[in-house]
């Protein structure tokens, strides 16, 4: 007989997960006009305030390179300050359960995150990046990869004495964009180096959209075959063929509990252009149409894992609402389904129903309730060719 229980099915999966929310930074970083300082702080906020503890606040990298980021420090000292702390109390929020991340690829925007932490207003959390495709790392880091796991790993001994986790990011796992097929073998091995030079966290990154759900699933079993420590592992996956619900499922079978995304699937390489002038950025675009580019969204992954019962501390309604917001900010429709149709409601949507079916059961002296003819019998008998083998 089939078992019907998921979670006997997939026993690693878990019954409560973790999402952290990527919008602000990653999701913005390929808008190709600048979202305002204002609009930016409208967004962390009530994402926070719709229950995301884990949250991506800027690139503390070079502004000539990421413009989008000039404002960095203004938002770092606005989450940081009395107002927004006294703002959380007020809402029931422990401030100390946030954790701020900023992205730091280089030793340059590490050594600003822990003098902004000397001045109150660094991040709790850092970011690194390595991909296991040389020439997509190199694109995004200027350096080879044994040089940049050196530079890692001092960084991430500057950050241990000044109080700030580093977050080892490792990208290129089912594929890159510029050299192709990737082993996964490879990312098992970067992980177990980010884990041994000291990382707090691993995040495993889709950075193209290259994941197939029987790949995801292979390889987050090897990673929590070799490393089951749950809490170290962060999916971060991207959608270039609309398959990354599937990706999120695959992974969630596999036993993770830890998943990134954005509002309305914003994201992807840092913009070439903003506003009305070429900005450096990372260089070519690694895509031919921009409606194929950006993350799972936040918005249905919530939808997704609410109906499957799997618990997240978010307020979904309130998300949907904030996704509205989004698509005015940056001005067009984005990839979100959950926005315009919200969640499954248990009970319908009965101003959708055709008047008059009370009227026929009784004409036809059919019980409310009734879907069977009453001389049926109360059990289907099913033809023998359509019968279970025993």
């Amino acid at each position: 007989m089939t078992e019907y229980d998921y979670w006997k099915i997939f026993p690693r999966m878990p019954k409560k997960v973790t999402i952290g929310d990527i919008t602000v930074r990653d999701g913005f970083q390929h808008e190709e006009k600048f979202i305002s300082t204002a609009a930016k702080k409208f967004y962390l906020e009530e994402l926070i305030f719709a229950g995301c503890r884990h949250i991506e606040v800027t690139n503390l990298g070079n502004p000539y390179l990421m413009p989008q980021f000039r404002d960095a420090e203004e938002l770092l000292a606005h989450l940081r300050g009395d107002r927004f702390k006294k703002k959380c109390e007020r809402k029931g929020i422990n401030y100390d359960d946030i954790c701020l991340t900023c992205i730091t690829i280089r030793e340059g925007a590490v050594d600003r995150a822990i003098q902004l932490k000397e001045k109150g207003l660094g991040p709790d959390r850092v970011l690194m990046m390595v991909s296991t495709e040389e020439e997509h790392h190199f694109a995004n880091s200027g350096t080879s990869l044994p040089d940049y796991w050196k530079e890692a790993e001092r960084c991430i001994k500057k950050c241990t004495d000044a109080g700030i986790k580093m977050c080892g990011t490792v990208s290129t796992i089912w594929g890159s964009p510029i050299g192709g097929a990737t082993d996964m073998k490879d990312a098992v091995e970067f992980t177990k180096r980010w884990l041994e030079i000291g990382a707090h966290d691993v995040e495993h990154a889709d950075h193209d959209g290259s994941a197939s759900a029987p790949d995801v699933y292979r390889y987050f079993s090897m990673i929590l075959d070799e490393i089951p420590e749950t809490r170290l592992h962060i999916a971060h996956f991207h959608e270039t063929k609309r398959v990354a619900s599937a990706s999120v499922l695959a992974a969630l079978q596999a036993g993770i509990t830890n998943f990134e995304a954005t509002l309305g699937g914003l994201g992807g390489q840092p913009a070439n252009f903003l506003d009305d002038c070429p900005v450096k950025g990372t260089g070519e675009y690694y895509y031919e149409d921009p409606r194929y580019v950006g993350l799972v969204t936040l918005e249905d992954t919530l939808v997704q894992i609410d109906e499957m019962g799997i618990k997240h501390g978010w307020d979904v309604d309130r998300v949907l609402w904030i996704g509205k917001q989004l698509e005015r900010t940056v001005g067009r429709r984005l990839r979100s389904e959950a926005i315009l149709n919200g969640r499954t409601l248990k009970e319908g949507h009965p101003e959708f129903a055709r008047p008059g079916l009370v009227k026929v059961k009784a004409k036809l002296g059919e019980d409310p309730g009734q879907k069977l003819p009453r001389d049926w019998d109360e059990k289907a008998n099913l033809p023998e060719q359509y019968r279970a083998r025993k």
